[in-house]
Formats: C-alpha cells, structure tokens, sequence
C-alpha cells in the first residue's frame, strides 16, 4: 500500500499529515501498524514464513488475512514462484471442484476444453485458499489426500499428477465449532491447523487506527485528484472511538466515501456515517452514584440480551461482543463485575 503517513495533532483541531514510517518490522511493507496486538501476529509470520508449513489464518471478515498470506508468501524460499488465490465461498459448489483439481475435456456437460486447477497452477509455489469453513464437505476428503499426499486427478482423468504446494488457509468461522456441529471434517481442520496465526481486529488495536486514516486519505484522494492536507481532530477522534465491526475494510470504505464529501483541503467524515455511528449500540457509561441501582440493572439487561442472542458466546464475530461493538475484554470485565 506504498509508504503510510504519519499524523500529528495541532492546536487549531487538525490533524497534519507528514510522512512518516508505521511499520516496526520492513518485511510487511503493505502491513501498517505498530500496535502490540499486530506486531506479536508479525512476529509469529517472519516465525513461519521460510518453513514449508500449512498455515491457518483465523480472524474476522476485514482484518487483511490475504494480506498476511501474501507476506507469508513472500518471506519464504517460494516467493519467486507462483502465489494463487482461490476465495471458496466465492465459486459454486459445482464448478468449486474443477476450479481446484482442474478437468479434462468432455468431464461433464459444458466441459469443452481441457482446464488446469488452482492445485496444479500453484505447482512449486503457493496456494491461498481464503475461507476455508466454506469448502463444502463433499471436498473435503479430497482436499485432506492433496495436503497428506501432494497428489490428485483432475476430473474426467485417472491419471494422477504430483505437486509440490505449500498451502495457506484462511477463515472468518469456528472451525472447531464446525467440527463439533460435523460441518467440518475433524482430520482436516488438524491437518490445516499446523501453525495457526490469529489477526487481531481492528478494535483490540487502536493505535494503528491513525496511521491507517492517513494511509486511506492519501491514497484516495491522489486517486481522486483532490488536496487534502488535514484531518479534523474531531474525525480523528470518532475513528478511533469506534469499534469497526467491519475491520480494515469497512474503514477503507468509510475514507473512501468521506474523502469525496471532504473540502478545503480537510478531511471530515461523512455526516451520513457520522450520525449512523451516534446511534450505535453501546454499553452504558458508569452511572452516578445517585443512579447506581438503576444503571447496573439497565447495563444488566444489555448483556443478558446479547449473550442470549449470541448463545453465550462473548468473542468472535457472530460474540456478544461484535454485537455491542466493544472489545471481548471489556465485557468479559462487566460480566465479572
């Protein structure tokens, strides 16, 4: 994402923009963030990265798992080789397959030519199979015998073909709670779960918030072809203030959208996002002493509410905690208390 910015607050309530290097480690040049949480997910990468390993990349919709899977890629002895993406809840279930393993010409009905699969085009390189919890269970013994066999017969072929793939994995779900349902075959979530890398979401790392705003900013508006030399502080302020459910992605999109609104060399969010952020739900604040009883019984009643709704569940992205847009950490201290 080229070299990130830098922000620095001023008396006037902007934020100026100057260069700057966000980034700890140089080998995550599209990565940027120095906070505690990305840098200890970094570190167990560069851990990672020269081994041929399976890797199993966990965390929630948004937070830059290709990314990962890139710099993974990149860090290790294949990265002069071909890295090949394959999103498995993006193909239907009926072409998933052939898009995998490939096909020979007449296999099935509109099969006019011979195809060749992700498998065998990732050959001595790498393949990135992006959520993963998606594969249907009709595929997943086939892909258990490539991982354990490094072989496979593209469909309407016996003929067996050997490669050499290092595999990487990513996923929004449980897969262990999958496992538990029989969605997902126990004996591949074990073999994918070699060396499990989780990133953490954007609201357990605030301090890259910044950085990030400024990144998008400059990005955008040299895209659009508009000056924007500040940031209001009260923007600022609300960016970090808020949870991001949607993680990286959904605040690439809200820059994006607020750099056409902004003027004047300014950057300001979106009113219209904005006011949907004021209406938020949250967790009260601490109530006066006068109002203790009334509160505690009030924030009670939210937590009851979304743990009922969330089967119990405090993290993840379907966790009582997503759903009151708050840090696991901070309800799991109000549910104690």
């Amino acid at each position: 994402m080229g070299i990130p910015r830098v922000v620095f607050p001023d008396a006037q309530g902007f934020v100026r923009m100057g260069f700057g290097q966000a980034n700890r480690h140089q080998d995550f040049e599209r990565i940027i963030g120095n906070s505690r949480a990305l840098m200890k997910t970094l570190d167990l990468v560069r851990l990672v990265a020269p081994t041929d390993s399976t890797v199993l990349i966990e965390g929630e919709t948004g937070t830059g798992k290709e990314l990962i899977a890139s710099a993974i890629h990149n860090l290790s002895t294949r990265r002069s080789r071909p890295f090949v993406k394959l999103n498995c809840a993006a193909i239907p279930l009926d072409l998933l397959e052939s898009e995998l393993f490939g096909h020979e010409k007449g296999a099935f009905t509109g099969a006019i030519a011979q195809r060749i699969g992700r498998f065998e085009t990732a050959d001595t390189g790498t393949l990135f199979l992006d959520e993963i919890g998606d594969l249907p269970r009709a595929l997943q013994p086939k892909l258990l015998r490539v991982l354990q066999e490094q072989e496979f017969e593209r469909l309407g072929s016996g003929r067996t073909h050997r490669i050499n793939v290092r595999l990487v994995a990513a996923t929004h779900r449980d897969l262990t709670q999958m496992v538990a349902r029989n969605e997902f075959r126990s004996d591949l979530y074990y073999r994918l779960n070699v060396f499990p890398v989780v990133l953490p979401p954007l609201r357990e790392r605030r301090q890259d918030i910044a950085p990030l705003v400024s990144h998008f900013v400059e990005f955008f508006a040299r895209r659009m072809g508009k000056r924007i030399e500040q940031i209001s502080q009260t923007t600022m302020n609300a960016f970090i203030e808020y949870s991001w459910p949607g993680n990286i992605r959904e605040l690439q999109n809200v820059v994006e959208r607020s750099v056409i609104v902004s003027s004047d060399g300014v950057f300001c969010a979106d009113a219209a996002w904005l006011s949907k952020d004021s209406r938020r739900v949250s967790l009260p604040q601490p109530p006066e002493p006068a109002d203790a009883d009334k509160g505690a019984g009030r924030e009670r009643q939210i937590i009851e509410d979304a743990l009922a709704g969330s089967r119990g569940r405090v993290s993840g992205p379907n966790g009582a905690a997503a759903g009151l847009r708050v840090p696991p950490s901070t309800l799991e201290h109000r549910v104690k208390k």
